[in-house]
């Protein structure tokens, strides 16, 4: 399969934030911003900019179908699309972040993956308010502004900076791991994937473990850390895969600290 252009499919990411995204940005009245369930909010900015990704990607790549987090809230079969056969797929998160972007917070972002036969072999992150765009080929690296992308060396557990998410976890093992912060040399919680990714790139961050592992948020972000040198792997230590949305994801420094940071949260 031929790929698309890179920098083509970075410059319809653009496009779209500077035309559905940020004009909207601190200026959604209340009608403008729902529940889909409980906390879980979308904006008429996440709706239109996934319209308009939705029409524009396939271009670039034809016979290439699209799975977005809002047409999979509205029809969850949606998802099956990932792994039903070799078809490419795009994997969109239009706003990542949707909470701070309805509350006027700029930690926001667009995350867009391309997967072939259930493999992602593509990915972008983009934050429009630092317009900073990340591009990861698999086998090519991850890049931004030119330059090749590097993940932080790891090391012993107290050393470590890194984000510990724990949103979707059932309430008694969210309190436990909530527990285990002070292990850490520092943790945040920036309640946007993108954002995560974006500081595990860029020598902010040197692990994160999420619960919940659905396509739009993990899918562009675990290709691009993987390619900066990084280890991600399920916590079963199986690989990553777009289409398996069970269990939790881990991404560290490198396989000893990738080790070291689940046999603290998991041990025995």
């Amino acid at each position: 399969m031929k790929r698309p252009d890179p920098e083509k499919v970075a410059a319809i990411i653009r496009d779209v934030a500077a035309t559905e995204i940020v004009p909207r940005f601190r200026s959604l009245s209340k009608a403008d911003i729902r529940e889909k369930g409980p906390g879980d909010l979308v904006t008429v900015a996440d709706e239109a900019a996934e319209r308009a990704l939705t029409a524009r990607l396939p271009d670039l790549l034809p016979g290439s179908l699209v799975v977005g987090e809002e047409a999979c809230a509205a029809d969850p079969a949606v998802l099956s699309r990932i792994d039903a056969g070799d078809d490419p797929v795009w994997i969109i998160d239009p706003v990542d972040g949707t909470s701070n972007f309805a509350n006027g917070r700029p930690v926001f972002g667009v995350l867009l993956a391309l997967s072939v036969g259930g493999r992602t072999v593509g990915g972008w992150i983009y934050d429009p308010m630092g317009d900073r765009m990340v591009i990861a080929e698999i086998g090519q690296g991850a890049w931004m502004a030119g330059e090749k992308l590097r993940a932080l060396p790891g090391g012993p557990v107290p050393s470590l900076r890194g984000s510990l998410s724990t949103k979707f976890f059932p309430t008694e093992e969210k309190k436990r791991i909530e527990a285990l912060r002070p292990h850490f040399a520092s943790t945040y919680r920036l309640f946007c994937a993108a954002h995560e990714y974006l500081n595990l790139l860029t020598g902010k961050g040197q692990f994160a473990l999420y619960n919940r592992t659905m396509p739009w948020d993990h899918a562009a972000g675990a290709l691009a850390y993987a390619e900066a040198g990084g280890h991600v792997a399920k916590w079963d230590r199986k690989p990553y895969n777009p289409g398996d949305v069970t269990g939790g994801i881990l991404l560290a420094a490198d396989q000893p600290t990738w080790a070291a940071i689940h046999g603290l949260v998991f041990p025995g």
